[in-house]
């Protein structure tokens, strides 16, 4: 990782500490997400309900890097690569914290809703949310590494995520053209979708932070060809 040395050893370790709990946080973010799937999957309210526990651990995660982050700021008052790093992790956080939401309403849906109708459209879920934490296990590899390289080609991916979750949202409204009794249902497997979709979107932010610390460009809002161009 691009973290460069320091006089202060004692800074180097406050640093790989903050950086290894970041991933530890992602790691259990991306282990949620998958568990709030298979609890929808196989209408398993057991595992949705372990996965709403869990949820916990994400949040107090999120606060004590984050004062990590503020101890830091304060104490060696960080100019510079170092200070980009810092925010980026602040960031980057926020983003997993909001990922891990999207796992417990799901856990929540799996729970209010077993053995219903929503289950047989619950179904056309499955592609998307597997694509959306094969995005996060990508952006997390990145952000391990700092790879910009790496970023610029998770960031890409959320094209062909926005393209599936259109499909879906297609595929659902034919259903309820069909059957207009199955509306309130399908309605409950939309909201999920999109919810889903927005994992894509904050990945692509994590994306951005990346290449944020390691270039010193701030290239949210900006095409990819544009964040290409940065790259070069």
């Amino acid at each position: 990782m691009q973290l460069g040395r320091h006089i202060s050893g004692q800074f180097n370790v406050e640093l790989e500490s903050i950086r290894t709990h970041v991933l530890t946080m992602g790691g259990l973010v991306e282990q949620q997400l998958s568990f709030a799937l298979q609890a929808l999957n196989k209408q398993d309210v057991d595992l949705a309900r372990k996965v709403i526990r869990d949820d916990h651990k994400v949040n107090a995660m999120e606060v004590s890097i984050d004062e990590a982050c503020t101890r830091i700021i304060a104490k060696r008052q960080p100019a510079a690569k170092d200070l980009r790093l810092i925010m980026a992790i602040i960031k980057t956080i926020t983003d997993l914290e909001r990922i891990g939401d999207v796992a417990t309403k799901m856990a929540y849906v799996a729970i209010e809703s077993p053995d219903s109708k929503e289950a047989q459209f619950q179904v056309s879920l499955e592609p998307l949310c597997r694509n959306a934490i094969a995005m996060l296990h990508q952006v997390l590899d990145a952000f391990a590494r700092m790879d910009v390289g790496a970023a610029a080609e998770v960031h890409k991916l959320d094209d062909s995520l926005d393209k599936e979750y259109e499909a879906v949202i297609r595929q659902l409204m034919t259903y309820m053209m069909e059957d207009p009794k199955n509306i309130p249902h399908i309605l409950q497997v939309m909201w999920s979708a999109r919810a889903i979709e927005r994992v894509g979107d904050r990945c692509q932010n994590i994306c951005e932070y990346i290449i944020y610390f390691v270039k010193g460009k701030d290239v949210r809002h900006l095409g990819e060809q544009s964040i290409d161009d940065v790259l070069r």
